[in-house]
């Protein structure tokens, strides 16, 4: 009686089998050209976006957005670096709004191809604002005299210790205009016909809670980054966040100077007032 052989293993069964992998870029906080923690800008935010979209075998790149909004030219090169790799490496681009996506943090996520949110998430804010003091009371009362000598009649705009003028408040409102309608501009070539609601409510600089945001077009839909990629790419999916790099030797900072402390308590206050006007 011959001994019966057992069957050869199928070599393709010794093979791992790779799960599917999506990037996942995370931008939080105020959106500003200033190189510290806590800001957002085109300088911090690229490679970051260009390791995301270099990942061959991803089916889409998810970029996750929890932003008041801040500059509209860091907000502008932001958005137009994520669609330039998206239809470079020709990836779907999902977006997922946390807390809120506002002002120049909508800026951004209307790059994406779809755009999801919490129910609760704040969405909108199409708008620009420019705001200051203005002390020249103050200074009269304290019986202070300030000298102002510039080269160029207009140099002075905006001057909080000087008394507004009729001619400045136009040229700042001109200056609005001009930024509102790249603003406006951008939302319309992103999202197109999915935009359920007229210009005159749509880019008053209103913001709305995510569920109103998907009646009125500027958003898809109501999702979550976990329940939506398992939905959609199976419950293996492998969610790989996409973090800057921390040095492998971090000194520990020692010891303060008056001047640190005055602008860390300076750049959280600016922070705050940023969420504050979402009531955040």
């Amino acid at each position: 009686m011959s001994e019966t052989k057992a069957p050869k293993r199928n070599w393709l069964s010794r093979i791992v089998r790779r799960l599917p992998v999506i990037p996942v870029v995370r931008l939080q906080g105020v959106i500003a050209a200033e190189q510290r923690p806590g800001r957002l800008n085109i300088a911090g935010v690229e490679p970051l976006l260009a390791k995301a979209f270099a990942m061959k075998s991803a089916p889409a790149v998810a970029i996750v957005i929890n932003s008041p909004g801040g500059s509209p030219v860091q907000s502008r090169l932001i958005s137009k670096r994520i669609r330039d790799l998206a239809d470079k490496h020709n990836k779907k681009v999902i977006v997922f709004v946390e807390d809120a996506a506002a002002s120049g943090g909508y800026f951004i996520a209307v790059a994406g191809d779809e755009i999801l949110v919490d129910p609760s998430s704040i969405v909108g804010s199409i708008g620009v604002i420019m705001a200051s003091f203005g002390f020249v009371g103050a200074i009269d009362k304290l019986g202070i005299e300030r000298r102002v000598h510039t080269a160029g009649r207009n140099k002075s705009t905006l001057d909080p210790f000087l008394p507004e003028k009729a001619e400045d408040v136009e040229r700042i409102k001109q200056f609005e205009l001009d930024i509102h309608q790249v603003f406006i501009d951008h939302v319309k070539a992103g999202r197109k016909d999915r935009l359920k609601a007229a210009d005159d409510v749509l880019f008053t600089g209103e913001w709305w809670t995510g569920m109103r945001g998907v009646e009125l077009g500027l958003v898809d839909g109501i999702g979550d980054l976990h329940g939506t990629l398992r939905q959609r790419y199976g419950e293996d999916i492998v969610l790989k966040q996409i973090a800057p790099k921390r040095p492998f030797f971090a000194l520990p900072r020692l010891g303060f100077s008056a001047q640190s402390m005055v602008e860390d308590v300076t750049h959280s206050i600016e922070d705050r007032a940023w969420w504050a006007r979402l009531g955040l």
